[in-house]
């Protein structure tokens, strides 16, 4: 999670999500009209009171909704343990006024990640083993900081209207697929853990915190500001292999949707770096997507 990897731990030790392919009534709820009463019988209806007083944000999330059955509401007031960013207030945001660009930005993310498995999926001949659909979007506001950008768990992505990451378009797609992992490894009992501990541990153990050294490791081009160390190895961040393996799901999403436009890479393929990037590589895909990868051999 491009937000507190701790989180995740901890959702994932609680056990594994259900993947409902819809938000209840209640759910909706929840997020839209928390701790008060409303007469809706639907989802709509309950975006309608929530969004009344910006139809143009009230607009949007309706569209999301039946774009995507993504419901669009806030989260709760909370005060965090960061990690490594330290202790983080977080207060409900409804995405609308000013902040009404994060909803435009996240329904039109969405639905090109949505656009996006169809194409990579074009058939039933190799079905994924992950979902993007009906998810509940709580979105709310730090406090003095502007961390973390996202956190997700089952089915839920936490977004911060003040991310330092979510400031365009771009940083909103790859975010959310970032997230997207989160909570479908949590559906996949820890399948990151399980899997790429072995390898991550002796990646930072030859490495430490040194870029140099882990630039031929790093999936994705992430970095964090105050340590200069690429993301998916930041120390204090939980079991920082969680975020190692979205951030793996983030250079999967890049390279294939290279390859549906161009049908060629630009840069080299991650998995035809170094024997542990192989490694990740197939047992990722062939985990969660079938083993489908349109990038040639190496």
């Amino acid at each position: 999670m491009r937000g507190v990897g701790l989180l995740v731990t901890m959702a994932i030790l609680a056990g594994p999500a259900h993947a409902d392919d819809t938000i209840s009534l209640d759910g909706a709820k929840a997020i839209l009209v928390p701790g008060q009463r409303s007469t809706c019988a639907d989802v709509e209806c309950l975006i309608g009171e929530a969004y009344a007083a910006d139809p143009k944000a009230r607009d949007l999330a309706l569209a999301l909704f039946r774009a995507t059955g993504d419901v669009a509401g806030v989260g709760p007031t909370e005060l965090m343990d960061g990690g490594f960013r330290g202790k983080i207030k977080l207060v409900p945001q409804l995405p609308t006024g000013v902040y009404r660009k994060h909803l435009s930005w996240v329904a039109d993310a969405m639905t090109a990640i949505d656009a996006w498995f169809t194409a990579l999926f074009p058939d039933d001949q190799v079905t994924p083993s992950y979902r993007w659909r009906a998810l509940k979007f709580r979105f709310v506001r730090s406090i003095n900081k502007r961390t973390p950008s996202a956190y997700a768990f089952s089915w839920t992505i936490e977004y911060n209207v003040l991310g330092s990451l979510l400031t365009s378009a771009t940083g909103v797609e790859e975010t959310l697929f970032h997230e997207l992992f989160h909570t479908n490894d949590e559906d996949h009992r820890d399948w990151s853990a399980r899997t790429l501990q072995t390898d991550y541990d002796a990646i930072v153990a030859k490495c430490g915190t040194k870029a140099r050294c882990l630039a031929p490791f790093a999936p994705n081009s992430t970095k964090v500001r105050a340590t200069g160390t690429y993301y998916a190895f930041q120390p204090d961040n939980g079991n920082s292999v969680h975020e190692y393996a979205a951030e793996l799901a983030v250079r999967y999403f890049k390279e294939q949707s290279e390859m549906l436009r161009v049908k060629k890479l630009a840069q080299p393929a991650f998995k035809c770096g170094p024997p542990e990037n192989a490694r990740a590589w197939k047992a990722f895909v062939e985990e969660f997507f079938g083993g489908r990868d349109l990038v040639p051999a190496c």
